[in-house]
């Protein structure tokens, strides 16, 4: 029996997934490695969840990799992060496009280096027509934020009080085409959403693992779905 066959044929099998991959500096400061190996030894888990994901017949993963608050971390950081992305834009999602992953990048991107919102516009450019998986990173993302500027966009429009609705805010978000998740995964034993996808993640299944990020890949990612497929979702209904 392959992977899919073991989750992602059965009825109840999530089809969209998002997880809140943390656990980089915890992974470093255990090994007495720098923080920046820690973030790139998460770029590593992010590719074999990817194609973790791929097998086990996902059709949406959005990550959580830069948050609106993170860059309230020392500039080192912050700097060593926005060049593994560079680097993982080069290197690794290249490799994953060949295997039908489309990227798209969900967030702000004025704050950002001119060169490198310059090379995610490009990838999502070359990847849009793939259809195997969607990948949706998360960078420089706040859910509140991203509720804000819908509101705003709702005045700015002019958009009648009456006429305000779900959908109408839904279509004002960073992607409106994110579709809710089904599950959500946060891994490094923490217990909270962070800020993450608060409007789309409304009826998501939670699932919380000990493993630190740089640690997850396939068997980590199973585990989850098959907590996911033996859950019962009520949607407000008995």
């Amino acid at each position: 029996m392959t992977a899919s066959q073991a989750v992602g044929d059965e009825p109840g099998a999530a089809r969209s997934v998002a997880i809140i991959m943390d656990g980089n500096g915890r992974w470093a400061a255990g090994r007495g490695l720098s923080v920046a190996e820690g973030h790139r030894e998460g770029a590593r888990a992010l590719r074999r969840t990817v194609e973790a994901a791929i097998d086990l017949d996902v059709e949406s993963l959005a990550v959580y990799a830069f948050s609106t608050e993170n860059w309230a971390r020392p500039p080192d950081e912050v700097e060593s992060i926005m060049e593994l992305l560079d680097e993982t834009i080069e290197r690794e999602l290249p490799d994953l496009a060949k295997q039908g992953v489309r990227t798209r990048f969900v967030g702000r991107r004025d704050r950002i280096p001119d060169s490198l919102r310059e090379k995610m516009s490009t990838l999502e450019t070359e990847t849009a027509s793939n259809t195997r998986l969607l990948l949706w990173i998360a960078f420089d993302y706040g859910s509140r934020a991203e509720l804000v500027e819908a509101v705003r966009r709702l005045v700015d429009e002019g958009v009648r009080p009456q006429d305000v609705s779900e959908a109408a805010v839904s279509e004002r978000l960073y992607a409106p085409e994110l579709p809710d998740p089904d599950l959500v995964i946060r891994t490094s034993g923490e217990q909270r959403i962070s800020n993450f996808l608060l409007w789309q993640s409304a009826y998501s299944e939670l699932v919380f693992t000990d493993t630190l990020w740089p640690d997850f890949g396939e068997a980590e990612l199973r585990a989850a779905l098959e907590e996911y497929a033996r859950r019962q979702r009520r949607f407000g209904a008995r």
